[in-house]
């Protein structure tokens, strides 16, 4: 029985054909619409005083083929340069984004390690390209940040968990510190109480530090999963563009990071009308600080911490007119005293107390006394408990998991964000940089394409010529004046 198939003839790939890289490279490729989604020739701007002059030895690369380069791990999530360069040099439509030709080499992978070694490393470089990525998307009218969605997720650190050191280490200042000294002192002497002595100005404490990369941080998640990492806490909008971020150890609590980011957000942040948490931020001291900002805490329901069989914190009420709590027998906890932490304490009778049936239901001291704790900032924390139950901010609240959520699962399943294969704070968030940015500029691209946006083909290869024009003029070539009009 014959088959039915024709054998293929391999011979055609020896023929000579007249073909273009512009010819090779699919017009719906989502390259072509990043480059005509945004002018790269900005980068240009953002690395001026960081080249030598054209005089002084043999120019270097192009910064935008550079930093294109880059872009280009990123965005597919290749796991090194070494490994992108090696796709750039078989894959046509990447040597077309980068604009290298055919048979043109590609630079060596070692050559972006280099130029950040010596001109990128300790600037603000990637952060302004991030930025800039994220104004267009502003200008276009595609961020709504009329409710600002922010989570943190950690990033496997480059470090063997195994070796490690103990180390005594200073602890930081908590957020707020300052402010909420100032407000126990208030508050003390309001109740006729002594200011409390000076805090020790250091106080240190024993953490496991890497051998490998001691800029990472412990994270413990559960009982037995241990890992040095790094944390990233990230804040998006209701489309999913990623409008700041700040990276640290991954030991330090996303409660303890909130304050930075929430700072670098005030730019983008005037049309907010909520800020949406997870439980980790629940805290009297953000409450107050997205309150007194004239802003919305959007928070989730967080389950009391009691032990089973013991009352719960909101069975016992407190009663703002005689400042004191009533416990579930009636009976009257009275103030006692402001701690250091910024806690009231409210002390029951210990005589009252020794006799009620419910006792071992309630407190099991030795000296009979319930004590029942209150922050002096919980009237923000309560405010922001009330929103809670509005109707509206619970349906915000539910679009965490297709915002933030999504942003993380994203940048670690399609972006490589999962684990660093890099070394240091700040080459951590040199990634992380990169990956959001690259993140937005994909989102971008195919949104400027969904609504018309992009620059039409004729216009963008005039601005090619531009293009052209402006590199050689970075280097310092003496050209003459381009009259192109580019739309």
């Amino acid at each position: 029985m014959n088959a039915l198939y024709r054998k293929k003839d391999r011979s055609i790939q020896q023929q000579i054909q007249f073909i273009t890289l512009e010819d090779l490279v699919p017009q719906d490729h989502i390259l072509r619409k990043i480059d005509r989604a945004i002018d790269f020739n900005f980068i240009y701007e953002e690395v001026e005083g960081l080249y030598s002059p054209y005089d002084m030895g043999r120019p270097g690369i192009d910064p935008v083929s550079l930093f294109k380069i880059v872009f280009i791990q990123y965005l597919f999530g290749i796991r090194s340069m070494r490994q992108t360069i090696k796709e750039i040099n078989v894959n046509v439509a990447y040597r077309w984004f980068i604009g290298y030709g055919l048979l043109e080499p590609v630079p060596h992978f070692s050559t972006f390690s280099k130029n950040y070694t010596r001109r990128f490393q300790g600037t603000a470089v990637f952060e302004h390209i991030f930025q800039r990525i994220l104004e267009e998307a502003v200008n276009a009218g595609f961020v709504d940040a009329s409710a600002i969605f922010i989570d943190g997720t950690h990033i496997k650190a480059s470090a063997n968990k195994n070796k490690s050191e103990q180390i005594t280490v200073t602890k930081p200042a908590k957020q707020y510190q300052k402010e909420l000294d100032d407000e126990i002192d208030r508050d003390r002497e309001k109740q006729g109480k002594g200011k409390l002595p000076p805090r020790e100005e250091k106080q240190e404490t024993t953490i496991k530090q890497s051998k490998t990369d001691p800029e990472s941080g412990l994270f413990v998640k559960g009982e037995h999963e241990r890992q040095f990492a790094y944390v990233a806490n990230t804040a998006c909008d209701k489309h999913n563009f990623i409008l700041d971020f700040v990276v640290g150890a991954g030991n330090i609590h996303d409660s303890q990071m909130f304050h930075d980011l929430y700072k670098k957000l005030e730019r983008i942040s005037q049309a907010t009308e909520s800020i949406v948490v997870d439980a980790g931020y629940k805290t009297p001291g953000i409450a107050r600080e997205i309150l007194r900002d004239g802003k919305i805490p959007v928070v989730p329901y967080k389950r009391p911490m009691t032990k089973d069989g013991f009352f719960k914190k909101h069975e016992y009420v407190y009663d703002e007119y005689y400042d004191c709590y009533l416990c579930p027998e009636n009976q009257v906890l009275k103030y006692a005293t402001t701690n250091r932490e910024g806690y009231r304490e409210y002390k029951s009778d210990p005589k009252i107390c020794q006799a009620c049936p419910k006792r071992e239901q309630c407190t099991l001291s030795r000296n009979h006394t319930k004590v029942v704790t209150r922050h002096v900032w919980a009237d923000y924390s309560e405010q922001a408990e009330e929103y809670r139950y509005v109707p509206k901010y619970k349906e915000i609240y539910k679009q965490r998991k297709q915002t933030i959520e999504r942003v993380f699962a994203d940048a670690k399943e399609k972006h490589g964000m999962r684990y660093t294969t890099m070394r240091g704070l700040a080459k951590v968030t040199m990634q992380v940089t990169l990956t959001f940015a690259c993140m937005n500029l994909k989102k971008l691209a195919i949104w400027k394409g969904k609504t018309g946006k992009l620059r039409p083909v004729v216009a963008y290869f005039l601005w090619q010529i531009r293009k052209t024009f402006q590199r050689f003029r970075f280097y310092g070539v003496q050209t003459s004046k381009c009259t192109v009009s580019c739309g």
